[in-house]
């Protein structure tokens, strides 16, 4: 028997990357929706993740936090998916999905809470600056069509995820760039599913809020 696969999310989080992830694999999983101040904080969650955060996976006895982690496991764990990369492709896989989770998220979130690295003290942040980074992105979306070569693979569903809210709201340049390489990795069949259920999650929320 397989194991048991339960997503711990909110519609309205980061647990959409996840989401997407998990359609892309065709698993069978169960999904338990959990308030940001309330279960979330509740021992038996924080049991599974100390952060009080989402998105999480229990798969069996194995406990996966944090988006890239989540999408990385499950392309291991469900190989016939093809969402793995082959050798050729692992280099730069890996590379695009940490610089998402490192640099881009890091610089995106300080521009976006104000705060700007001097520039006389950029070698002290990861990133740089938020225009090195920009820069970098576009060469690395424009270089092959998917993110880790001429194939659609996990990576994609978490830079995809990172430059498609970064374009909605605000965070990124609008790049023809960026806004092409949206529409590639998000024309597919499991991103579409997992984008209605999460907004009927989402609406249901609302109306019982």
């Amino acid at each position: 028997m397989a194991d048991e696969l339960i997503f711990y999310t909110n519609p309205m989080s980061r647990g959409r990357i996840a989401r997407w992830m998990l359609e892309e694999t065709g698993a069978p999983y169960t999904t338990e929706i959990l308030g940001f101040e309330s279960s979330m904080k509740a021992p038996d969650y924080l049991a599974i993740n100390p952060m009080g955060k989402v998105p999480a996976i229990r798969h069996g006895k194995t406990v996966v936090t944090e988006c890239a982690a989540i999408c990385a496991y499950l392309a291991e764990a469900f190989p016939d998916a093809g969402l793995a990369p082959t050798a050729e492709e692992r280099g730069s896989y890996y590379r695009w999905m940490f610089f998402a989770a490192g640099p881009l998220e890091a610089a995106t979130t300080n521009r976006a809470l104000g705060f700007h690295t001097p520039a006389d003290k950029s070698r002290m942040a990861g990133y740089g600056s938020y225009a090195d980074v920009m820069d970098t992105l576009e060469k690395a979306v424009s270089a092959s069509p998917y993110i880790a070569g001429n194939r659609f693979t996990a990576a994609d569903v978490y830079v995809g995820s990172h430059v498609g809210w970064g374009l909605s709201f605000g965070t990124f340049e609008k790049r023809q760039a960026f806004a092409d390489y949206v529409g590639r990795v998000t024309d597919r069949v499991a991103s579409k599913r997992a984008r209605a259920i999460d907004d009927e999650a989402t609406e249901a929320l609302q109306k019982s809020a």
